[in-house]
């Protein structure tokens, strides 16, 4: 699978180690950043991986920040992005299988590698179920962004 990964500099020290268990694991990892721990602003990397993810230059994404919970905030702000934060192994399987999730927000200072890796396998082996519920609200999801977009919520 062709995966987006990036992370401001509090999720640096873990998306090395995140893009090697990838590779591994026989993944495609693209790193968009950030390549050093200088500060730097995550919704500016959100926004390069996402953008991957919604031009299918990848087929799903990972952010890594401090607690997961930022780079999921600035993912979810992109049309036809989906995001989760993840700090355990049933939501990482179930946002795909229930809410088609294609960007995974990891806490770099909440979580360690080999939880990580358990998180990673959940999130890339789970499939978007074909159960019309989960279609549905899916759709609804879509329809939302598309009201927002033209400021038609009540």
């Amino acid at each position: 699978m062709h995966i987006a990964i990036g992370g401001d500099h509090a999720g640096y020290p873990l998306k090395g180690p995140v893009i090697e268990w990838l590779r591994a694991a026989g993944h495609t990892a693209r790193d968009y950043g950030s390549y050093t721990p200088d500060p730097v602003d995550f919704p500016d990397i959100a926004a390069a991986v996402c953008n991957a993810v919604r031009h299918n230059e990848a087929e799903r994404g990972i952010m890594v920040c401090g607690t997961g919970v930022g780079a999921c905030i600035a993912a979810n702000k992109i049309p036809g992005i989906r995001a989760a934060v993840c700090h355990d192994v049933y939501s990482a399987h179930q946002c795909v299988e229930h809410d088609d999730v294609n960007i995974l927000c990891l806490g770099a200072q909440i979580v360690g590698i080999k939880l990580v890796e358990d998180l990673l396998g959940a999130y890339l082996g789970a499939q978007f179920s074909t159960d019309p519920d989960f279609r549905r609200r899916v759709a609804k999801l879509a329809m939302l962004e598309q009201k927002a977009a033209h400021e038609l919520l009540p």
